[in-house]
């Protein structure tokens, strides 16, 4: 979890990402920030993360994106 809040926290300094739970409802994060976290994940964590989990309930906080990570992989 620590990797991905400062993953996050490099994108956004000034987000409270352990507690903010609106990340997509708020549009704290756009289009492109989806896409930088992507790659972001898919470096850091070595999971592709498909089209279809590509959802607002995955995106809109930090714990729900881990949750999602570490449902697709098998390391974590």
């Amino acid at each position: 979890m620590d990797e991905l809040l400062k993953i996050l926290e490099d994108m956004h300094p000034d987000i409270d990402f352990r507690h903010c739970d609106t990340l997509i409802k708020d549009k704290v994060l756009d289009s492109f920030d989806i896409v930088t976290l992507l790659a972001e994940i898919d470096g850091e964590f070595g999971v592709t993360i498909p089209v279809e989990e590509i959802t607002p309930d995955n995106f809109n906080s930090a714990q729900a994106l881990y949750a999602l990570i570490s449902r697709l992989s098998d390391d974590l």
